[in-house]
């Protein structure tokens, strides 16, 4: 990054900042979230909720992917941050040279492994005999693509942190804007059913992926890559890595999160009246809404973070406070709204993607008002995690994702049902917010604390 714009990250109001790195990373994840739900709304339309049932089934595998991705691409943008604020360009090329070889590596070993393990898989994110046939057709067309969005997602991070958001946006659009109009075209004017869905989706995922190929190649501001950029060098690797290991978990938790309730709301919802598909079903509806919720959190977070690491690499602690208190009140923000949205309008919200009967509208009123009446707190717990992640501060960020989505969030998902029936496991995640947010609160003070002690002592 030129000088000009070292000086703008060190000396403009932080609000601004904010705002001009937030919006395109919120919109670019917005889209992101997009690719799965809009999938969802014509296979809804265009096949019935089995085939919805069946798009739950498979998502954990885009998911595993995207954490792969992210791990990758913002530990590299956290770590390239940094140097900028320092002034090391050897170390941010060599930086982004074996991020490419990371995403690159690790979309290739993901695919491999899918499909090798493609039926027991799929038993593992409870598949039922019902949906199995559409989840089968939609997995075998959605794998090819996963490299591309292991390498496009993992380059967006790295573009954003170089001072491109809104390439990084563009980018993600071009390819959602393909998806959205290739999904009816082949759904309904072609008669694919899943298969036109899946190869709508992996279409605009070969898109992005490749203008981010080109960016690397022509538009990177803050390096330039060589041959000598791409010789991997695994001290580095090390280096960066852990900084998006946070990501990481964030997105493998999701997986075994929904492993979890999936396979609770498949044998608990056989005793209840509602059966094992429609719980399925629409606590898939809610966790795809909640991604949503998610991106515009993670977009302000992530946004701020070329801002946090800057400044925390060139000793402008203020700055780095400044930036905290106007991201956490951006987040309370869009959890109220959210919050709102939720227990006003949740059988609206779900019959965007397809419509049941007179069950079926009402586990869903009880999945949005239950599953999702903490989400202020959710909002602020991940936002947290993502700053102490741009403070260079992997473990505590990596403690605080394990705490909410693997030590609480599984288990109570796993043993609330056997005392409440079907609906208890919809009570996991508020327990696991209240906790979760209030660890994150302590951990935040404790940690702002330590680094401007630590200033004080180095002036």
């Amino acid at each position: 990054m030129n000088e000009t714009a070292n000086q703008e990250l060190g000396q403009a109001p932080v609000g601004k900042l904010m705002l001009r790195f937030a919006i395109p990373c919120i919109l670019s994840l917005l889209v992101s979230a997009l690719y799965n739900i809009v999938d969802q709304i014509f296979i809804g339309r265009g096949v019935g909720y089995l085939g919805n049932g069946a798009t739950n089934v498979v998502y954990p595998i885009t998911v595993i992917a995207l954490a792969f991705a992210l791990m990758i691409g913002d530990g590299c943008a956290a770590f390239l941050s940094i140097c900028q604020g320092q002034g090391d360009t050897e170390k941010a090329h060599r930086s982004v040279g074996n991020a490419v070889l990371a995403a690159v590596a690790a979309g290739l070993l993901l695919t491999l492994i899918f499909g090798v393990g493609r039926d027991s898989v799929l038993t593992a994110f409870g598949a039922t005999d019902a949906n199995r046939s559409y989840a089968l057709e939609y997995f075998a067309y959605l794998l090819p693509g996963i490299p591309f969005y292991v390498f496009g997602n993992a380059m967006n991070s790295v573009i954003r942190a170089d001072g491109s958001p809104a390439f990084a946006m563009g980018s993600t659009l071009i390819g959602c804007v393909m998806n959205v109009i290739l999904d009816p075209i082949a759904i309904f004017g072609l008669g694919l059913g899943m298969m036109g869905a899946a190869l709508a989706t992996i279409s605009g995922q070969i898109v992005t992926a490749l203008l981010a190929v080109w960016y690397l190649a022509r538009k990177s501001k803050s390096f330039h890559l060589s041959g000598k950029s791409f010789r991997p060098d695994v001290r580095l690797l090390g280096r960066f890595l852990p900084l998006g290991i946070s990501s990481f978990i964030t997105q493998v938790a999701i997986v075994v999160i929904m492993a979890a309730m999936n396979n609770v709301l498949v044998r608990y919802g056989a005793r209840s009246v509602y059966g094992a598909d429609i719980p399925l079903t629409v606590v898939g509806i809610v966790m795809k809404v909640f991604q949503i919720v998610i991106a515009l959190v993670v977009g302000i977070a992530a946004g701020s973070q070329p801002l946090v690491g800057f400044n925390f690499g060139a000793g402008r602690i203020d700055r780095v406070k400044a930036i905290l208190r106007t991201m956490m009140w951006a987040e309370v923000v869009v959890g109220l709204i959210a919050l709102l949205c939720f227990q006003v309008f949740p059988v609206q919200i779900t019959a965007l993607f397809g419509s049941g009967d007179a069950l079926y509208e009402e586990f869903a009123m009880l999945s949005f008002r239950i599953f999702l009446c903490t989400i202020p707190l959710c909002c602020v717990q991940k936002a947290g995690s993502i700053f102490l992640q741009a403070l260079g501060r992997p473990a505590e960020s990596m403690c605080l994702s394990l705490l909410r989505e693997i030590v609480l969030s599984v288990p109570l998902a796993v043993l609330l049902p056997r005392y409440l029936g079907v609906t208890g496991a919809l009570w996991s995640a508020p327990i696991a917010d209240v906790v979760s947010c209030a660890v994150t609160v302590l951990i935040l003070i404790r940690v702002m604390r330590t680094v401007s002690r630590t200033r004080k002592e180095d002036a």
